[in-house]
């Protein structure tokens, strides 16, 4: 299993473009599975910043690749002594 860290919207669109080419899969095909427009399915991935969550969540199902959010090492660590969430606390924000 490969990693690719994301950090900004522009890599989003180049690895949504990649992750479908790889999974040999066409705009066309990814929009009917996605139940979008062609058209509307080349504007989400040019413009990957606009995605909501439920949407990113469903296409990235369909490319067969898994969202995993963690923290880099440099800031892994909390110097204020704070314990890290489970995966079933929610969050203080």
């Amino acid at each position: 299993m490969s990693d690719y860290p994301l950090r900004t919207a522009e890599q989003l669109t180049l690895l949504l473009q990649a992750f479908r080419k790889e999974s040999g899969l066409t705009q066309s095909e990814v929009a009917l599975r996605l139940g979008v427009t062609q058209q509307t399915y080349s504007t989400l991935e040019r413009n990957a910043e606009t995605v909501g969550v439920g949407r990113l969540l469903k296409l990235l199902g369909i490319l067969g690749v898994e969202l995993v959010l963690s923290k880099p090492a440099s800031v892994a660590g909390s110097p204020t002594g704070q314990t890290q969430p489970d995966a079933g606390d929610k969050p203080a924000w």
